[in-house]
């Protein structure tokens, strides 16, 4: 669909602009926590967590919500409490270039579901816990807005380090 390619473009080029912003953070520091989270524009995760985070949205969030949009009637989308999930799955603990490929797969996965969608359908409506009723195209927007929410909270944890260490 041509008006939704530059958001596609956006998608595409997501991950390597992840693992660019997650290279600037020494090896020592992807573990580390500022004293204040206030501010931060996207969950208070450290460097790994948030890659991990992304990963988990991207499959279980936002890829669960495109096929159910798909597939359903007006399905209800739950919220999902990434802090929980994080602590369950030992975000802390991961491999930041196993989930970093991870996540790279699965947005090609995503990128091949959205390229796939016929034109009559990106009206297709549901009901997203926090945001009320929405399109499969709105997801899509909420999907790209996620991205840059997560690289913005990147770089204020980088600006916390650095004034941190300074």
């Amino acid at each position: 669909m041509p008006a939704m390619e530059s958001t596609f473009e956006a998608l595409a080029a997501f991950p390597a602009a992840l693992e660019k912003h997650y290279a600037l953070f020494p090896a020592s520091f992807v573990h580390w926590k500022p004293t204040s989270w206030d501010g931060v524009p996207s969950e208070p995760f450290t460097a790994i967590e948030q890659v991990c985070h992304v990963r988990d949205i991207e499959i279980e969030g936002y890829q669960a919500r495109f096929r159910r949009t798909l597939a359903e009637d007006r399905p209800s989308l739950p919220s999902i409490d990434s802090e929980t999930l994080a602590q369950q799955r030992g975000y802390a603990r991961s491999d930041a270039p196993q989930a970093l490929a991870q996540f790279r797969a699965a947005r090609l996965q995503t990128l091949e579901l959205l390229r796939g969608v016929d034109p009559t359908q990106w009206q297709r409506r549901a009901e997203f816990e926090g945001y009320g009723s929405v399109t499969l195209r709105a997801l899509v927007h909420y999907l790209c807005s996620h991205d840059q929410q997560h690289l913005a909270g990147l770089q204020w944890l980088l600006g916390k380090l650095e004034a941190a260490r300074a």
